[in-house]
């Protein structure tokens, strides 16, 4: 069990390594702080992420270069329609013993059995395919032929969606949604980013990335997180931040009531205090605050807030509610 004085020499190291994760993302993507910021949130705070963003804003550059500056073993998964599950979790095959000749079958482990998981056009493949990612996000096992396989920590997914190409996609299921704690949206660069970008990325420049973190050294940070204090005021607010999203429960105000069809579960609460925890942390405080959890309640509960037929009919969307839902708080 660590004591105090370790944790905050923790707190010192975890904020070095983020500079240093950050110089060298930087040496390959131009912008996206915020975005940056929010996924190494959820990197230490065990969770996972979904990516939404048109083509073309460096969304698979973003997470290959993080796994290569977090010296990681970094699996792709590109999703298509005709993508089954063993292609994810791995397939059993019949190998003959030369010496014996008797067959037996071997697990030829998949993609999934990495630490940082990028599923690629992750609504481009069938439910079915989808649900193979569940187990594995949630447990952090996957189960083949009746054995059980542990995955190695830390287990980091990643998943990457299109909004605008709709035709051949299969949305995904609110159960599977629901294991992602981050959904983030990547918008367009700035003028001046986009002068970088296009600078850097049509001449000779090559960047030399270096590893700045160990599997071991992420582990120690995501254990440190656990072990932050929470202020009972700062649990209520988060508690009472997702249950104000439930029309059941009679709590949510009445001008966001006719909007919302369903609400956020209480995974959304837990999300909200860990993402807490890992900003106080990652900004060198060793308690989160209020703030910090209005900081982590647009990307934990854009995904969670099922928006009704009067919201579609107003042009009223999730992160519309969310924004009222601040205001009332």
């Amino acid at each position: 069990m660590a004591n105090q004085k370790d944790d905050v020499l923790l707190v010192g190291q975890l904020n070095d390594s983020i500079r240093k994760i950050k110089n060298e993302i930087g040496k390959v993507i131009i912008g996206q702080d915020e975005i940056i910021d929010q996924l190494l949130n959820s990197l230490f705070s065990r969770g996972h992420c979904l990516l939404v963003g048109v083509p073309g804003l460096a969304k698979t550059l973003l997470i290959k270069t993080l796994a290569e500056v977090l010296d990681l073993k970094f699996s792709r998964i590109q999703f298509t329609p005709d993508l089954m599950p063993s292609d994810i979790t791995g397939t059993e095959i019949i190998e003959e013993d030369q010496l014996t000749k008797r067959r037996n079958f071997k697990f030829i482990p998949g993609p999934i059995f990495g630490n940082v998981i990028l599923a690629d056009e992750i609504n481009r493949t069938p439910p079915k395919t989808q649900s193979a990612l569940l187990e594995a996000m949630q447990e952090h096992k996957v189960t083949t032929a009746g054995t059980t396989y542990t995955l190695e920590e830390p287990f980091f997914v990643l998943a990457t969606q299109n909004p605008i190409e709709q035709e051949g996609t299969y949305p995904l299921p609110e159960a599977q949604l629901d294991r992602f704690m981050f959904n983030l949206w990547l918008d367009y660069p700035t003028v001046d980013e986009e002068i970088q970008i296009v600078q850097t990325t049509t001449s000779g420049y090559i960047p030399q990335l270096s590893k700045v973190i160990s599997a071991r050294e992420i582990i120690e940070f995501q254990d440190l997180v656990r072990r932050v204090p929470v202020a009972e005021n700062v649990i209520k607010f988060a508690v009472s931040a997702s249950n104000k999203t439930r029309p059941s429960n009679g709590a949510i105000p009445e001008s966001i009531k006719s909007w919302i069809s369903w609400g956020a579960g209480p995974r959304a609460s837990q999300y909200l205090i860990l993402a807490s925890k890992t900003r106080a942390v990652m900004q060198g405080r060793f308690m989160p605050n209020i703030d910090d959890v209005k900081y982590a309640m647009l990307p934990v509960l854009r995904h969670r807030i099922i928006t009704s037929f009067n919201a579609e009919a107003e042009g009223i969307n999730s992160v519309d509610v969310i924004e009222k839902l601040l205001k009332e708080l």
